[in-house]
């Protein structure tokens, strides 16, 4: 097949967050045995060399500018602006910043051209990119949703972690509209757990709906050899990304004191990308230490006494999660930070979701070798046998495939 991944998301290294994993193990795995064309857009921060190493995983990359903030009006102007736009086009503004003419017309005149034989959009805001009249020429165009920005929203609002509720209250049945309005543009719809279903069957219809989950890298996150023991926890994740944010202040906040104050020793690693102002402050509470950026997520997941995953939003397999478990560190987790994983028969994980659970199930991870043992080698043995890389394409691989 002749394939165009459309990524607004520069998907190099494949180690920054889950949409680049995602996407980028996807067309890893496509470039095996098809010819597969890259549109992206590129930040700043990406380096030429990053664009040279992401270039040999692709039979033709093609980088445009990535829109920032300043190309936004401004102030108040500037939201109401936006929110009218909402209103009378039905698409978000974090959807239409990432569009710009340049790639829309490259797109077009690439479909155009006759260029491919299936086109993905590598999340469900690169569906601006998607024209309805591309259904003509292309026989399988497709969107990897990732997940759901409606039931993301209602998450949130449902938790209280949203920061502005009366503006997300409002945007709520525009962005059911949106994601209704969208999905009739493709051939196929796919998610990642059978828990979005539930918000993308009712809009579906008779377009096919798919789950493809997450896979792990093995050799990236292989198995450790010795548990380190002590009382050390470790939190992974982009930390600019507001759902990381929030759970590595909950963790910082609220179960570290409380864990404390029966393990003194107690310490917790925050690892991660980018950290804002608010997660480089939790480092100055006791037993806290942020990271930034790391050579080898593995290496602080292999010292981790307990990888702890209190996610309170966001939908979708967590590659933290799964991350951790083929690394061999025993999880606690929230229903959140486990989502599409079978988990609790038999055993892999240990399942909190109070600040007294968390504390109680890592304390049972502190004192309990034999614990730590069994939940290390089921999670291992849950992704070797359900959660590779190698899995998931193969099953996106038939999404994509024209005869299908």
């Amino acid at each position: 097949m002749r394939i165009l991944m459309i990524s607004t998301t520069f998907p190099y290294p494949p180690t920054l967050g889950g949409t680049q994993i995602r996407t980028f193990y996807l067309l890893k795995h496509l470039a095996q045995r098809h010819e597969v064309t890259l549109v992206t857009q590129r930040s700043d921060e990406v380096t030429d060399e990053e664009v040279d190493a992401l270039s040999t995983h692709v039979d033709k990359l093609m980088c445009f500018p990535r829109p920032t903030a300043a190309d936004l009006q401004s102030g108040v102007g500037g939201k109401i602006s936006r929110f009218a736009h909402f209103l009378a086009t039905g698409t978000p503004p974090s959807t239409t910043y990432l569009h710009t003419p340049a790639m829309q017309q490259w797109i077009d005149n690439w479909v155009e051209g006759g260029h491919c034989d299936a086109i993905t959009c590598e999340h469900s805001v690169n569906e601006v990119f998607v024209r309805p009249s591309y259904r003509q020429r292309v026989k399988k165009v497709v969107v990897d949703i990732h997940s759901s920005l409606y039931g993301t929203l209602v998450n949130q609002l449902e938790t209280g972690t949203v920061e502005k509720p009366l503006r997300d209250r409002l945007n709520l049945p525009l962005l059911r509209r949106y994601e209704r309005q969208y999905a009739q543009k493709f051939t196929n719809l796919v998610i990642t757990t059978e828990e979005d279903r539930q918000f993308f069957a009712p809009i579906a219809g008779a377009t096919p709906l798919h789950v493809v989950p997450n896979g792990v890298d093995l050799v990236q996150f292989p198995y450790r050899r010795t548990d380190p023991g002590g009382r050390s926890m470790v939190f992974v994740g982009a930390m600019d990304y507001i759902a990381n944010v929030d759970t590595a202040k909950y963790l910082a906040q609220a179960i570290l004191p409380p864990l404390r104050q029966r393990y003194p020793d107690a310490t917790l690693y925050l690892v991660g990308n980018k950290p804002t102002l608010e997660v480089r402050a939790l480092g100055n509470l006791p037993g806290v230490v942020v990271t930034g950026r790391v050579p080898s997520v593995a290496e602080y997941l292999h010292r981790a006494t307990v990888c702890v995953v209190p996610m309170r939003m966001g939908f979708g397999i967590k590659n933290k999660t799964l991350e951790a478990m083929a690394a061999g560190v025993p999880v606690v987790a929230s229903n959140r930070g486990l989502e599409g994983l079978a988990v609790d028969q038999p055993q892999r994980a240990l399942r909190a979701n109070t600040v007294d659970e968390y504390v109680e199930a890592i304390g049972q991870l502190f004192d309990q070798p034999e614990l730590r043992a069994t939940l290390s080698a089921r999670g291992r043995e849950l992704i070797e046998d359900t959660f590779t890389w190698e899995r998931a394409g193969q099953a996106y691989e038939a999404v994509l495939n024209p005869q299908t």
